[in-house]
C-alpha cells in the first residue's frame, strides 16, 4: 500500500508527465492580451514575502516571462508547472528573461510553496484578483462563493523590456500547460 507521501509523488510524477508531452501550445492563447499588445500594467504588487515589486524590476535583460497560474496552494497542475519552470528558469535566463509566477494565492499561500519546493523565482499575489482582470484572464466558470473564484485562466506571456507582449501560450484546458520546451521555443523565435 502507498503511503500519502508516496501517492503525492506518484500523483505529481503523472502530472509531470502530461505536461512534458502536452501538444504545442497555442500561437496565441484564445484569452487575455494579444502578441503585439502593450502588456496591462501590474501597478505594486507584492510577492510571496510580502514585498512590493514592479514587473519591470523583476525582467532579465530582454524581458520577462509571465505566468499565470490558478494556486500554488491547492492546484496540483499548477505546483507540477511551477516546479517544472522553476527547472528551466536558468535557461530562460540564459536568454535574457526572467520567470515570474502570479496567481489569486495570498503571500503567506505562495511563500510556504516558494519554500517547500526550492522555488528560484518571484511568485506574485494578487488576492483580488486586479492584476487577473487587467489581463483579461479571469476563469468565468467559478462563482462567488466557489473557492476558485477569482482564479486566472493559466497562460504564459513573454513580454519585453518595452512592455509589448512578443509571445502567449496557453492550452484550451487547465489540465494541460505549455511545457518548458514551447516555452523556450517561443523565446528562441522572437527576433
Amino acid at each position: 500500500m502507498l503511503t500519502y507521501p508516496d501517492r503525492r509523488a506518484l500523483v505529481a510524477a503523472a502530472l509531470l508527465a502530461v505536461l512534458t508531452v502536452a501538444g504545442p501550445a497555442l500561437a496565441d492563447a484564445p484569452f487575455g492580451p494579444k502578441v503585439g499588445s502593450r502588456a496591462p500594467d501590474l501597478g505594486v504588487i507584492a510577492d510571496h514575502n510580502g514585498t512590493p515589486r514592479r514587473l519591470a524590476e523583476l525582467a532579465g535583460s530582454k524581458g520577462v516571462v509571465l505566468m499565470f497560474f490558478r494556486s500554488a496552494g491547492w492546484c496540483p497542475f499548477c505546483q507540477v508547472q511551477l516546479m517544472a519552470m522553476n527547472e528551466g528558469a536558468a535557461e530562460f535566463e540564459r536568454r535574457g528573461y526572467k520567470i515570474v509566477g502570479l496567481s489569486y494565492d495570498d503571500s503567506a499561500v505562495a511563500k510556504t510553496f516558494v519554500e517547500r519546493r526550492a522555488i528560484t523565482f518571484p511568485l506574485l499575489s494578487d488576492p483580488k484578483s486586479v492584476v487577473i482582470d487587467r489581463w483579461g484572464l479571469r476563469d468565468p466558470q467559478y462563482p462567488v462563493g466557489n473557492r476558485a473564484h477569482g482564479v486566472p485562466r493559466p497562460a504564459i506571456f513573454v513580454v519585453n523590456r518595452q512592455g509589448v507582449i512578443r509571445a502567449s501560450l496557453a492550452e484550451e484546458t487547465y489540465q494541460k500547460r505549455p511545457p518548458v520546451a514551447e516555452v523556450i521555443k517561443a523565446i528562441d523565435s522572437i527576433r
